[in-house]
């Protein structure tokens, strides 16, 4: 008898129960692979409410200690994951990954400036819709004169393209400039080698 199912212990005990013997030679059916030997032994049980245990009383349980701030708690805290992303060095010029830190902004003698994101990473992302048929390249995070990064920016998108023009758009409000294509490689280059 097989079976690709399992459907309980009622179902095991049914097929056990069912061996036949031939010419005195006893023969068991044959148990589906899923089936193991725990499983015969012990039925399956969910999670629920009712199959937990009940509280007992609180004189059985180990009497707990609890302590503020003991001394070991620091061997603890290095293998926690921080809650923030901590503060990238400044004074270092390139990491070996290749992440270079974000020079600081002076709004005096910079035309426009693009801030990194929480995570410290250059904000140029790559939206794709239409089932990937349609790709915009969007760079947000954009402080100043944002008509003069996108002046700059479709310079050397077009460079990139030998010449061919290609579609932008600034929105000011949210400090976002898009262009039509994949160029992500490109603008993060350009933004990089200025220091954002």
């Amino acid at each position: 008898m097989a079976c690709s199912v399992f459907r309980g212990p009622r179902f095991i005990s049914s097929i056990l129960r069912s061996s036949r013997t031939i010419s005195g030679a006893e023969i068991t059916p044959k148990i589906p692979a899923i089936i193991t030997t725990t499983t015969l032994q012990q039925p399956l049980r969910h999670s629920s409410f009712r199959s937990s245990p009940l509280v007992r009383d609180l004189q059985e349980y180990p009497e707990v200690e609890i302590v503020r701030n003991p001394p070991e708690w620091k061997y603890v805290e290095r293998l926690l994951r921080p809650q923030t992303v901590p503060i990238p060095p400044k004074k270092v010029e390139t990491l070996p990954s290749g992440w270079k830190p974000q020079r600081t902004y002076d709004p005096k003698s910079d035309k426009y400036f693009v801030r990194r994101t929480k995570n410290h990473m250059v904000p140029v992302y790559l939206m794709k819709t239409y089932r990937g048929m349609r790709q915009v390249t969007l760079i947000r995070y954009v402080l100043g004169d944002i008509w003069a990064l996108e002046k700059d920016l479709r310079k050397v998108v077009e460079a990139s393209q030998d010449g061919k023009v290609c579609a932008s758009r600034v929105n000011e409000m949210s400090g976002q400039i898009t262009f039509h294509g994949d160029y992500v490689d490109v603008v993060k280059k350009y933004l990089e080698e200025q220091g954002f």
